[in-house]
C-alpha cells in the first residue's frame, strides 16, 4: 500500500510538472507588473496622458472621461523607476495628479487644470534626473559594500 501511494504521488506530480510548458516568461515579484518600458519612455507617456487630460478639460469633456485619463497617467507613471531620488520626485508629481482628479470630482476645472500643468511640469523635469552624477554615486557607496566588493575607497560614504 506504501508503495501504490509513492507510485500514485510520484506519477501525479510527473504529470503535473509535464503539463506546464517550460518556455512560459517567468515573473518574480513585481518585476512583471512594470518595467516594460525605459524611464524616459515612462515620463514621455505620462506626459503625454497629462496633455490628454489638459486636452479633454479644455474640449470640455465629460468628468468622466478626465479622470480616465488621470487615473491612466497615474498607471503609466509607475514605469518610472531609475533610482530613488527620481521615485520620490515621481511620488511628488503624482499627489498633484490626485489633487487634479479630487478637483476634478469635486467640479472644480480651473483648479484640476492648474495641477495637471504642476504635474505636467514636474513630470517633464524628472527627464534630467534620470543618471545619477558621479558625487551621488560617491555619497551612496558604503565602507561595508566597498569592503564585500574589496575595492577600496577612501570617497565612500563622504558628503559634500
Amino acid at each position: 500500500m506504501k508503495l501504490f501511494k509513492s507510485a500514485v504521488v510520484a506519477t501525479t506530480l510527473a504529470l503535473s510538472l509535464g503539463s506546464f510548458s517550460a518556455t512560459a516568461d517567468v515573473c518574480l515579484g513585481m518585476a512583471c507588473m512594470y518595467n516594460r518600458m525605459t524611464p524616459l519612455e515612462g515620463i514621455e507617456a505620462t506626459v503625454g496622458q497629462v496633455t490628454k487630460a489638459l486636452k479633454a478639460i479644455s474640449d470640455k469633456a465629460g468628468d468622466d472621461v478626465v479622470i480616465t485619463d488621470i487615473k491612466d497617467a497615474l498607471a503609466v507613471s509607475k514605469e518610472i523607476n531609475a533610482n530613488d531620488k527620481l521615485d520620490r520626485n515621481r511620488n511628488r508629481a503624482n499627489d498633484y495628479l490626485k489633487k487634479a482628479r479630487k478637483a476634478v470630482q469635486d467640479g472644480d476645472l480651473i483648479t484640476a487644470t492648474e495641477h495637471l500643468k504642476e504635474a505636467e511640469k514636474r513630470f517633464s523635469d524628472l527627464k534630467s534626473m534620470i543618471d545619477l552624477t558621479q558625487a551621488d554615486r560617491v555619497s551612496q557607496q558604503t565602507n561595508l559594500l566597498n569592503r564585500i566588493m574589496d575595492t577600496p575607497d577612501a570617497a565612500a560614504g563622504a558628503r559634500k
